[in-house]
């Protein structure tokens, strides 16, 4: 399972990545949003877990352009306590779900798995480069 990991917090992006790689997913990580578009426009993923708060662009954003990029690909937004407003805000823009920080390994792993397992089958072909 490819993951595409979007968080300018690189500490916490660090071992979360880690920790996912430990239990055999292929991580792909992104220190701002602008980064993780620029990933996104060469790679295929089946999952974005995208944090809300961010220095150059916020979540909802990066979700907004993610979703005309690869409309299929599940996005899971993470965000901070008191911030449950803004995520609900991103489920209206077609997040899959939201989660909040700092959330249980476990819990963001079945939330990936359950978002990569909704997704469409399709020829896993990325969309060409515009």
């Amino acid at each position: 399972m490819r993951i595409l990991l979007v968080d300018d917090e690189v500490e916490y992006l660090n071992i979360l990545k880690k920790r996912m790689d430990r239990r055999g997913m292929d991580v792909t990580t992104a220190k701002s949003g602008s980064a993780a578009i620029a990933i996104l426009r060469g790679n295929d993923f089946d999952v974005a877990v995208v944090d809300l708060k961010m220095e150059d662009m916020d979540g909802i954003e990066v979700l907004r352009i993610f979703k005309k990029m690869v409309p299929d690909m599940p996005v899971i937004i993470l965000t901070g306590h008191g911030s449950q407003k803004a995520a609900r805000e991103g489920m209206a823009c077609g997040a899959f779900d939201y989660l909040i920080k700092p959330c249980d390994l476990s819990e963001l792993l079945g939330k990936v798995r359950e978002a990569a397992g909704k997704r469409p089958l399709g020829d896993g072909s990325h969309p060409p480069n515009s």
